[in-house]
């Protein structure tokens, strides 16, 4: 493992794709190549629905969308901030993401429309409800317009929920991006992600039964034990 068996792929594979067709299987095949680059040994319980299209997820990293999306080709909102991020923006602006600026109430709500859209139209999507990583410990405030608009299609959705031992995988926003993936480089990393049952909106009478539905099959469980 190393910075250049990261970088080359990147480099290579990222003019072909931006603005065309291929992008999202591009990226998944990225993705794929890219995950035991990073040292990751990713271990799966239960069954992934691929048939579903969208997946619900706790957030602790920026890999965790790569790791996602090492499993099928999919889209996702990101925070703004992700577009500047070395090695991982162009990636992201690339790859058919969504940016939002949190702080901005006109972004949020673009940001909900091509999601909603994206839904819609039968794309496969990836939510990240937290809107921001966390350590792990517990579940942060859910950002719920992603899941009220697919609650309002009738959309059904898988919660997946990411776990690991290792104290170095979680990265959040004060910590620089460039050390934290040399420190992935060097070394190997077990992440956890149990795929809970899916979700039907028509299971649930209202919003709130349906976003707590996901809170609690989001929260952690037997914290940093895979």
């Amino acid at each position: 493992m190393s910075l250049a068996g990261v970088l080359m792929p990147t480099f290579a594979l990222l003019p072909s794709l931006a603005g065309t067709a291929e992008a999202l299987p591009g990226m998944h095949r990225w993705a794929r190549r890219l995950v035991p680059e990073l040292g990751i040994e990713l271990e799966i319980r239960g069954t992934l629905r691929p048939d579903i299209g969208l997946w619900v997820s706790n957030h602790l990293s920026w890999v965790d969308p790569v790791v996602l999306m090492s499993l099928r080709p999919m889209a996702t909102i990101a925070k703004q901030e992700v577009a500047s991020y070395p090695i991982l923006g162009p990636w992201a602006r690339r790859s058919g993401m969504h940016f939002v600026d949190r702080s901005d109430p006109t972004s949020r709500a673009s940001a909900m429309n091509m999601f909603a859209a994206a839904l819609q139209a039968g794309r496969d999507m990836l939510l990240f409800p937290e809107g921001t990583t966390t350590r792990g410990e517990r579940l942060a405030p859910l950002y719920e317009g992603g899941l009220r608009a697919a609650f309002d299609l009738g959309v059904p959705a898988q919660p997946l929920r990411l776990a690991t031992p290792a104290a170095h995988y979680p990265w959040t926003g004060d910590e620089s991006l460039l050390p934290h993936l040399r420190t992935l480089l060097g070394t190997q990393t077990k992440v956890c992600l149990t795929a809970e049952e899916p979700l039907f909106p028509a299971d649930f009478p209202d919003h709130t039964a349906w976003i707590q539905a996901f809170r609690f099959a989001l929260e952690p469980r037997d914290f940093n034990v895979c």
